[in-house]
């Protein structure tokens, strides 16, 4: 009943439990591996650990993943999972597969406070943070479930974002260790340029994510001066874009990339138009190391907002270009399955439907403690 669940801990915290067992640190190290590099799930797969160690790890552990209720495949190759995060609240995770990359768009929380009038996550409001392991989960059922499906040893994953449910600055002591994981050589092994945390603008905790575990940094801008950012995105009212400019320097000191990048959803008749985007050179160019990314708005109902034209979009974009602004529009995937920015919704309780007419596909584990993929109960 009380096991502990050891997708919650980075290394440092695993060899600290490891200790408490009475086991030297080293152990730490090769449990860590598999459960991360290999996907076990089962102790007595875990064959050059000592036996006394797997016996106490059976008593006081255990390896769980979160219960996937749903799994969608779009023609594009993009696959949404939908998990029970317990309490009638679930989160949704999104792989996006490139030839070159598979990237891995995760949630950190159940819900998102901030509210943003463009995204889905925030029209169903805050339900709660999710804990470091349930951050975990996503990525290690992901990336094992994967390497199932294409019957492969090699890394799935390559690339991870924090851009899923929820914003992740205002979870940050369950994120900071989740990105150890990520990060660790001994774990996914990531490199910092290739993990991105997105933030609707938490001045205070992008300095501490500068000091403690600087990854690459993409920020939600979305609007050229502060009026219209305080209509998009509310917590702009605290943090207006001048203090989130400042932090963004400051960031820069220590970030594994020398730009930041500023997402931009692209709306219709709100944000979108030629002299909003000189209104934006003005902002940055020469005041923060950036790169642009262009957003086309994914539709959602009760959202009362429209997708700008592609010409719009494009027309906005060369004014960037031209006055020398890294500027990329970012290509729409899965929003055939409502998986692309913006959409993912999830289901929270009293916000959605009912939980109890949920479609529940737990994770199976494998008898020898390899992930199997749950049964995938809809495609489109």
């Amino acid at each position: 009943m009380n096991a502990v669940n050891l997708l919650g801990f980075d290394l440092e915290g695993l060899a600290a439990f490891c200790e408490q067992l009475g086991e030297k640190r080293f152990r730490a190290t090769q449990l860590f591996r598999w459960i991360h590099q290999k996907g076990a799930a089962d102790f007595d797969q875990m064959s050059d650990l000592a036996k006394s160690l797997r016996e106490k790890l059976r008593d006081k552990a255990h390896i769980a993943a979160l219960p996937v209720i749903s799994e969608h495949v779009s023609t594009d190759g993009t696959i949404k999972w939908l998990f029970d995060v317990g309490a009638g609240n679930a989160v949704e995770a999104v792989f996006i597969p490139e030839d070159d990359r598979g990237t891995l768009c995760v949630s950190s929380q159940a819900g998102c406070a901030v509210g943003c009038r463009f995204c889905s996550t925030g029209h169903q409001g805050f339900s709660r943070n999710l804990e470091t392991w349930e951050i975990l989960a996503q990525l290690w059922y992901a990336e094992h479930s994967l390497r199932l499906r294409t019957q492969s040893t090699e890394r799935q994953i390559t690339n991870v974002v924090m851009m899923g449910m929820g914003e992740p600055l205002q979870n940050y002591a369950a994120l900071v260790p989740a990105l150890k994981v990520m990060l660790d050589d001994h774990g996914y092994g990531l490199s910092r340029r290739r993990v991105t945390v997105s933030t609707s603008g938490v001045v205070p905790m992008i300095d501490r994510l500068r000091d403690d575990c600087p990854v690459a940094l993409a920020v939600s801008l979305h609007a050229p001066n502060d009026p219209l950012r305080d209509q998009l995105v509310p917590l702009n009212k605290k943090y207006p874009i001048a203090e989130l400019l400042d932090s963004c320097n400051r960031y820069l000191d220590k970030a594994p990339r020398d730009f930041i990048t500023f997402e931009y959803c692209m709306l219709d008749g709100v944000n979108d138009s030629p002299e909003q985007a000189e209104e934006l050179v003005a902002l940055l160019r020469g005041k923060v190391s950036c790169k642009l990314n262009l957003i086309p708005f994914n539709p959602f109902p009760a959202s009362g907002l429209k997708r700008s034209s592609r010409e719009r979009v494009m027309a906005f974009a060369e004014v960037l270009i031209k006055a020398g602004l890294v500027t990329t529009v970012r290509k729409t995937r899965g929003d055939d399955i409502d998986a692309a920015c913006g959409q993912l919704a999830g289901e929270v309780q009293d916000r959605t439907r009912a939980h109890e007419r949920m479609v529940r596909a737990p994770v199976r584990v494998h008898r020898r403690g390899t992930v199997v993929p749950a049964k995938e109960t809809s495609r489109p």
